[in-house]
């Protein structure tokens, strides 16, 4: 027991070392020709964040023993450039004035510098993933093209006749889960030479990407709790899973909560009757079981990987994005 205990030690230990290695690299990735340049491009990562992808590379890459350490690096700065770079310009569609607890970048130096640094850091990421060859290139560009259609899917809604909740389950997919699939692909591909694992862990990166902005959707109707602003999807109009599940009610008795989710939820009253109503609906225990369905799916995918430290941790993922409350 005492030696499994120190293997997990040594194990966390060089995790850790890994994605400081990855902090300081994504911060000279972001470093431009003028201050004010490298200022706004290492805006939202000076912010911080929980650098899940970089993560998800990290511990995909150690199921193999023969992970060369830059490589692992250069891919994980790859897939978190072009997160960030995404979320620059997710900030000015949405005309968002905060992201990560400080001005954000648009509100900060306007639009057009925000659309652009987001623009530099993907040519950031191509640049460096032509480093690690071809394949990685292609399924980088693959993944980015699912990201553009996510949006344009979110942007235009779901097309007449189409299950919202499908629509919505779809973007998700497109937006969040292909860049984690990618995460974990890239990490499996260090890894080892079998498409069988990276097959898998391409799989688990999808699952548990879902599995993450779900559980977020939750987070936002219950996050009093939690020390996260309520509602803020809400009130920004966003979809997610439990409202969508109880749009889908027929039941007479909910009608003042659908009359509220079609209604202008800025306003502050009829924003905390509205989560009042969802926190006791069932929706909100539908999409709690739903995310423990998916997590457990997820779960199910690694059965076949090796057992050992980087298993453990990628199998304690699918409990603690799912517990996670910010």
């Amino acid at each position: 027991m005492l030696a499994e205990q120190t293997r997990e030690a040594v194990f966390e230990a060089h995790v850790r070392a890994q994605l400081e290695m990855i902090e300081a690299r994504l911060l000279e990735a972001a470093e431009a020709d003028t201050a004010m340049v490298t200022e706004a491009a290492q805006h939202i990562m000076a912010a911080g964040g929980k650098r899940f992808r970089p993560m998800l590379v990290v511990l995909a890459a150690a199921i193999g023993e023969d992970a060369d350490l830059d490589d692992v690096v250069k891919a994980a700065v790859v897939v978190e450039l072009t997160h960030v770079a995404s979320l620059y310009h997710d900030d000015v569609m949405d005309e968002a004035g905060i992201r990560r607890g400080s001005v954000s970048a648009n509100a900060r130096w306007g639009n057009t510098v925000a659309i652009l640094i987001g623009d530099l850091l993907f040519a950031r990421a191509s640049d460096i993933v032509s480093e690690l060859g071809t394949e990685f290139v292609q399924i980088q560009a693959r993944t980015f093209s699912r990201l553009v259609q996510g949006q344009i899917a979110e942007t235009v809604g779901p097309a007449a006749g189409q299950d919202p909740l499908d629509h919505y389950l779809q973007v998700v997919a497109d937006k969040t889960g292909s860049l984690i699939a990618t995460s974990a692909l890239f990490g499996a591909k260090l890894a080892s030479p079998d498409p069988a694992v990276h097959a898998a862990l391409r799989e688990f990166g999808e699952q548990i990407g879902l599995v993450f902005q779900l559980s977020d959707d939750i987070i936002d109707i219950t996050s009093d709790t939690t020390g996260k602003t309520p509602g803020t999807d809400l009130r920004e109009g966003i979809p997610t899973l439990p409202t969508l599940l109880a749009r889908k009610s027929t039941d007479p008795a909910d009608a003042r909560l659908l009359e509220l989710l079609g209604s202008d939820l800025r306003d502050a009253d009829a924003l905390e009757e509205v989560l009042g109503l969802l926190r006791r609906h069932r929706s909100v225990d539908q999409a709690r079981a739903e995310v423990h369905r998916r997590a457990e799916a997820a779960r199910r995918l690694l059965e076949p990987l090796p057992s050992g430290p980087a298993r453990t941790a990628l199998e304690e993922l699918c409990d603690s994005v799912v517990t996670r409350n910010a």
